[in-house]
């Protein structure tokens, strides 16, 4: 007998198991929005130098020459020649480009860096941090490094918050995770400066890491064995329904400030959720906290509708199922160990391959086989 006995006496995978799937499963909805956001908030506009500050397209309105014609007198085109170069530009108006018969040979006229900054399309993006802080050209590399610091705070949240999820339990943990995503995420949309921006996403990123191991790890652990896999399948689809909705936002926001500001806004109403939860009571008893897991167990019965159970399930019973897991978890185990057997081998050469094509998948696969022995 084991932990799974006892869920399957509290009324398996009843009224409970379903509210607390749900619950929990709903943010998922955003968490590929910001695993993706960079791709929108950071997209590139069309753009191209700003003419010299003594040149503006009003002061020479007086020819009647169309604006994009004007144009290519102060910036060259790009080696394909179907679009303005966006990172160079004349260092002297080049007026006889201009002409019907032009002949002039353009590689030979001299260009300079843009001087006076860059103007950008906002026909596709009404605003992205790319166009905010001008993220172009020397500077574009800035652009992909907000993403590897976003990852940065998923790999360090999984560090961190995996080991204080075994300390204080994954309720607590996800409850905090919840508002720090929610604060930091917001504070990202108010960002004065690149910099500042980048901090608030490394942080978000911890933040990803908290709600999406121990959301799972509190799902499951609540699940009896026999649905983990169905229970963990179905809750991919929200980070798949996410990827959708992210798009749509985006199409219809297309500023990226305020799409910051609607995907991370939400996580205020899974906070306050949040707290009705009931922690893994599987981890309260290794945790020697028998009977916070008695009640936990009682609650679920009841909410199950199975009252019957409630006299019945005493701390006695609870440690009869568990009297296995609590001796095996005063063991301690390092990385050595997913090598040591050839199932374990197995395994572990599995997870890293899912890593490369899905990382959500790997956190639940991780758990429900952790989860299953």
């Amino acid at each position: 007998m084991g932990f799974a006995d006892l869920l399957e006496e509290v009324g398996g995978f009843g009224r409970y198991q379903w509210l607390h799937v749900t619950l929990i499963s709903l943010p998922g909805l955003l968490m590929a929005s910001q695993n993706l956001l960079n791709n929108f908030v950071s997209g590139i506009p069309a753009h191209h130098c700003s003419l010299p500050t003594n040149r503006s397209l009003h002061n020479l309105s007086h020819y009647q020459v169309e604006e994009k014609q004007f144009i290519k007198a102060f910036i060259p085109m790009d080696s394909s020649g179907t679009r303005l170069d966006r990172c160079k530009r004349y260092v002297e108006p080049q007026w006889q480009l201009l002409l019907p018969n032009n002949t002039a040979n353009v590689s030979e006229l001299q260009t300079e860096g843009c001087l006076d900054g860059w103007t950008f399309d906002n026909s596709e993006f009404l605003a992205t941090t790319v166009s905010e802080w001008e993220l172009v050209c020397s500077l574009r590399p800035l652009k992909q490094m907000i993403q590897t610091i976003y990852m940065g705070g998923v790999l360090a949240g999984a560090i961190i918050f995996g080991g204080l999820s075994d300390r204080f339990g994954r309720r607590s943990v996800l409850i905090w995770s919840y508002l720090q995503l929610g604060i930091l995420g917001c504070s990202s949309a108010l960002s004065p400066s690149y910099s500042a921006y980048c901090v608030f996403r490394f942080l978000s990123g911890m933040a990803v890491s908290g709600i999406i191991l121990n959301g799972v790890s509190l799902k499951v652990e609540w699940i009896p064995t026999k649905e983990r896999t169905l229970v963990g399948t179905l809750s991919s689809f929200f980070f798949t329904f996410g990827q959708m909705i992210l798009a749509g936002l985006a199409y219809w926001l297309r500023d990226w400030r305020k799409l910051q500001l609607v995907v991370c806004a939400p996580m205020f109403l899974f906070f306050s959720y949040s707290w009705w939860y009931v922690e893994s009571a599987r981890w309260l008893v290794l945790n020697r906290q028998s009977e916070e897991a008695l009640k936990s167990l009682h609650r679920v019965a009841r909410i199950n509708g199975k009252p019957e159970v409630v006299d019945k399930l005493t701390l006695e019973v609870l440690h009869s199922h568990m009297n296995k897991e609590i001796e095996s978890s005063r063991s301690t185990y390092t990385a050595y160990d997913l090598l040591k057997t050839r199932a374990m081998r197995r395994i572990s050469i599995c997870l890293v391959v899912v890593w490369s094509e899905d990382s959500p998948a790997l956190y639940i696969t991780i758990i429900i086989i952790s989860t299953s022995f």
